[in-house]
């Protein structure tokens, strides 16, 4: 059983749907037109619109499995999906966008030029057409990143970010394929096609590594931005009960699921049950003032108590049973 969606997710599902029947249909077109002129460019335009209607799959795959409940095997959730299936769509890209134009280029130059009038036209026509379906998909897709409170947050959602990266990728690429196929026309030489596939294929291996490089960093542990770090480490220490913020860590589980563990210093003179009403409190200040903040584990300690431990470690000395304090570190607080 799935967990129901939210709001930002169905948006984002329907981006995702629209770039996908998008690419299809001019992934199909560009294939036949790139066959029909012979065109070098046409063909690496179609292989960047097959790629990308694959990674679509893999984002409304990774829409679908993310949102499954936490479980034993899995506490924090599934939020890591998201970055998993974009390393998979950064991947596609790469191989199938990429390195394919990279190989129609170097055949154009080997094969020499074999199209027509009547090819360039049919091409032409095909990309201006494809311009227009990419352009409307990627303004559904910055409207919605707009919605969701600009590139600074809005582009937090790896699947949203990809099809941003995508779109905005295939504008540009049929552009170059646009302007390689009118110089090949007016000149007649092979070569301003085949330096548009190479220069599309140079721009996907960059979209690639951008994509993949981020999606890298959030799977293996990626800390939350600096702003919302900065807001919590100053709404702890604001508390009149934490004489101290020793330490602060977080982490991106998901688009809207973070991370958040401290380790903190409490004023002197608190007893079990105060502390345990104090964590609670601040767990719920925390989470209202970051929301994504939905996992927080506090460990609590008496600041008498760590200052003495930490001078009885430094002398090289256990400490004793009076040093001990009410409660052990991490026991009363921590959750």
């Amino acid at each position: 059983m799935t967990r129901k969606p939210t709001r930002s997710d169905r948006r984002t599902r329907v981006t995702v749907l629209v770039a996908l029947a998008a690419n299809l249909v001019i992934a199909v077109a560009k294939a036949v037109g790139g066959l029909v002129a012979a065109s070098p460019a046409l063909l690496s335009e179609a292989a960047h619109s097959v790629a990308d209607s694959l990674n679509e799959v893999f984002l409304l795959a990774a829409l679908r499995r993310s949102r499954r409940p936490a479980d034993r095997k899995h506490p924090f959730g599934y939020g890591k999906e998201r970055f998993f299936w974009s390393l998979l769509a950064a991947v596609g890209i790469f191989v199938m966008g990429g390195c394919f134009s990279f190989f129609q280029g170097f055949d154009a130059l080997r094969r020499g030029s074999t199209e027509s009038h009547d090819g360039y036209v049919a091409g032409l026509v095909v990309l201006v057409v494809s311009l227009l379906a990419e352009g409307t998909s990627l303004v559904r897709a910055l409207h919605q990143v707009r919605k969701q409170g600009g590139l600074a947050s809005g582009a937090r959602d790896p699947a949203l970010r990809t099809v941003v990266a995508e779109d905005s990728t295939a504008v540009f690429g049929v552009s170059l394929a646009i302007a390689g196929m009118g110089l090949h026309m007016v000149t007649g030489r092979i070569v301003w096609e085949a330096s548009a596939s190479f220069a599309i294929g140079a721009l996907l291996v960059y979209v690639a590594y951008r994509l993949g490089r981020d999606a890298r960093d959030q799977l293996i542990g990626q800390a939350a931005d600096p702003e919302p770090a900065r807001r919590i480490r100053a709404l702890l220490e604001a508390q009149p009960e934490i004489d101290s913020v020793e330490s602060l860590l977080t982490m991106q589980l998901g688009p809207e699921s973070t991370l958040v563990a401290a380790r903190v210093d409490l004023t002197p003179g608190l007893d079990s049950e105060e502390v345990e009403l104090v964590a609670v409190r601040i767990k719920r200040s925390v989470s209202r003032t970051i929301p994504e903040a939905d996992q927080i584990f506090l460990d609590v300690t008496d600041a008498p108590t760590a200052r003495r431990a930490a001078r009885a470690a430094r002398a090289g000395s256990r400490p004793g049973a009076d040093d001990a304090g009410p409660a052990a570190t991490g026991e009363r607080g921590g959750a």
